[in-house]
């Protein structure tokens, strides 16, 4: 050994770090992505019926699967957070291209599709009301949980519903008007980071 040039033996400790600590590296993170649970964000920002499924599908799927999953509700989303959700209601104004199918007839009647102009909707009273019952129906038709069920099974399955703190002072509500499955009244700035460091950060 005391023959063998170091800077050779050097060059050799060198070459074959060089082949080790890539694979380990390599392993040891792919050991660490294994280990991290998945993060999700969702702010919520409309509060009518059919708006409302699709921040509580995801959200009840994401946890299903072992994500850590919040809920931040401003503006309309509010409403998917109080405690009386029985009078959401769809808006088919907001929505022009909603198809309005009938829940009800024969198979024929039941597979038109009813695209009926923004102005007759607007100058039909009732007309909302009308569109909500039809949805409520096509939903309970097709087996779908409705919104309550699916905020349950969110709440249950551990996700974090955040309401906007700026939004509940500026409509005017109280802490009493939502569920006390609220975990937090907070700001913009303190949800941010939460969305910055999600693995994924919806809008909705």
């Amino acid at each position: 050994m005391g023959n063998v040039d170091t800077s050779v033996m050097d060059d050799l400790i060198r070459q074959r770090l060089d082949e080790i600590l890539p694979q380990a590296l390599e392993k040891k993170l792919a050991e660490m992505k294994e280990a991290r649970t998945p993060s999700m964000t969702i702010i919520a920002t409309k509060g009518t019926l059919d708006w409302a499924y699709p921040p509580f599908i995801l959200a009840s799927t994401a946890a299903a699967l072992g994500w850590d999953v919040s809920v931040f509700c401003t503006f309309y989303g509010l409403e998917l957070l109080k405690k009386d959700i029985s009078g959401l209601k769809v808006s088919p104004l907001g929505n022009p291209g909603m198809p309005m199918k009938m829940p009800f007839g024969p198979d024929w009647f039941k597979s038109i599709n009813w695209n009926i102009p923004n102005i007759v909707q607007a100058g039909i009273p009732g007309f909302e009301s009308l569109a909500t019952t039809l949805m409520k129906q096509t939903i309970r038709n097709c087996g779908v949980a409705d919104i309550a069920e699916l905020r349950g099974l969110c709440a249950e399955a551990g996700v974090k519903f955040i309401a906007c703190q700026m939004t509940v002072e500026l409509f005017g509500f109280s802490r009493e008007d939502f569920i006390p499955e609220v975990t937090e009244y907070v700001g913009a700035a303190s949800f941010l980071p939460m969305a910055k460091d999600a693995d994924v950060s919806l809008f909705i």
